[in-house]
């Protein structure tokens, strides 16, 4: 009774923060309520300095901790209780960048629309695709977006790194400075330290790289259910080509099959690369020329915070039309459940070409050369009689999309993880030097939240 009663005191941290910093005890809210960490206090740092100061407090003291950044990672991983703390960066917001605009320097808590408003139209970074979401959190997982075709990974683009590590030592990370650990932190970031900030490449707009894209939703109807796929299954992704897939309820009860289309470039050239899609005749042409600003415009519904969001992911090397359709019915029996009407369906699928060109190897991200397609399934709901019923669901979806996956081993995307795959899922063959790192760099194990490798 005294240990679950136990809530940590953080009276002798406040003493040692800069002014600015403040400690509070309420979590701001999260992307998924299920399973989200409990934590008995939360530090908001207002430098990396003050983030250095926690983490060695917390390391002295054996305290339980975890950094937040955008709020969005929805694993059941999550251990933090009311004796541990949270290390919220929502002050480290900062995006600055170098004169010549070829490289940016994101805080540890920026956010997309941090990133895209501070370019100004006049520079693009490989970022992901919800402007609600932590720029780093999304990137240190691999860094998968709508100009993966063009700049690969978002890890690909990291020059160099901020890190806190276990012990509260801060350090400058690059690939010169520490190999292993600048490896490890692409890929498996949240094991090894808190990434208070980095450096980025950033690619400046001209005629040949436009700030401006012919992006927007197609929409279709249930039964041209199986045309869309075929054409996503068939299209040929070039290097200024994205897209996603939905599946939504209307207001009216009516499902919708939603593509996101996306390509950097010319109208006319985005209609002809999306040619095989637009001819099956959406009811609803919602495409136009936006500027970079503007290219997660269609993500502000999907940012919403609050509800029970449990989400399942699954990695493909093609598309199983069979099992798509399986996958749908499933969707669309959870939806007739009373209060889970904006349950979704998520695919996302990206030209790899460019990431190829570097070895699997460069990164601890391992899915480089087999992953092409990445799928969620989402239950959401605000009842927590529903859980049970809901984890059924999602299981029932992420069986029949790994049972026809086209991989050797089934991989997960660890941004889209649901919180009970085996480590070689997450992790593939980058696992074992993962460990071996772990060793050196934590042997303690105090980043333990997120994944935990050890």
């Amino acid at each position: 009774m005294l240990c679950d009663a136990y809530v940590v005191d953080t009276n002798s941290l406040q003493k040692l923060l800069s002014p600015g910093s403040y400690i509070g005890n309420v979590t701001a809210p999260r992307w998924s309520d299920y399973e989200a960490p409990l934590p008995g206090a939360v530090v908001h740092p207002v430098s990396e300095q003050d983030v250095q100061t926690t983490v060695k407090w917390a390391a002295e003291r054996n305290i339980p901790l975890l950094a937040r950044g955008g709020g969005n990672g929805w694993a059941t991983t999550f251990t933090i209780d009311k004796r541990g703390i949270v290390i919220d960066l929502d002050q480290l917001r900062n995006v600055t960048f170098s004169a010549d605009k070829k490289l940016v320097t994101v805080g540890g808590g920026a956010l997309i629309s941090d990133l895209t408003t501070a370019c100004q139209n006049d520079t693009l970074v490989a970022t992901g695709t919800c402007d609600c979401v932590g720029v780093l959190g999304a990137l240190l997982g691999g860094g998968i977006g709508r100009l993966t075709g063009e700049y690969g990974l978002g890890v690909d683009n990291v020059v160099s790194m901020n890190v806190v590590l276990a012990d509260g030592t801060f350090q400058t990370v690059t690939a010169e400075s520490s190999p292993d650990l600048f490896w490890a932190l692409r890929g498996a970031a949240p094991n090894f330290g808190i990434v208070t900030s980095a450096m980025l490449m950033a690619y400046p707009t001209d005629s040949n790289n436009p700030a401006t894209a012919w992006v927007g939703a197609l929409i279709y109807t249930p039964e041209q259910l199986d045309p869309v796929l075929s054409a996503i299954a068939n299209l040929t992704l070039t290097s200024h080509m994205a897209l996603s897939m939905t599946w939504v309820l209307g207001d009216n009860g009516t499902p919708s099959i939603i593509v996101s289309v996306f390509y950097h470039g010319a109208e006319k050239a985005g209609r002809a690369a999306f040619a095989s899609l637009l001819s099956i005749g959406p009811v609803r042409d919602g495409t136009a020329i936006t500027p970079y600003a503007g290219w997660n415009a269609g993500s502000a519904a999907a940012c919403a915070k609050g509800g029970r969001k449990p989400t399942w992911g699954v990695g493909m090397s093609h598309l199983d039309l069979a099992s798509w359709h399986a996958v749908y019915d499933v969707w669309a029996e959870l939806v007739q459940q009373t209060g889970t009407e904006r349950s979704s369906m998520l695919l996302t699928a990206y030209p790899m070409d460019k990431a190829r060109e570097l070895p699997v190897s460069t990164s601890a991200y391992p899915f480089r050369g087999t992953v092409s397609y990445f799928a969620t399934f989402t239950a959401l709901y605000t009842d927590p009689a529903f859980d049970a019923e809901a984890l059924s669901y999602g299981m029932r979806a992420r069986a029949l999309w790994q049972s026809a996956d086209g991989l050797a081993h089934h991989s997960t995307y660890i941004n889209n993880g649901f919180g009970d795959e085996n480590l070689r899922t997450i992790y593939g063959d980058s696992l074992p030097r993962l460990q071996t790192i772990k060793r050196k760099y934590d042997p303690h194990c105090r980043f333990n939240q997120w994944f935990p490798i050890s």
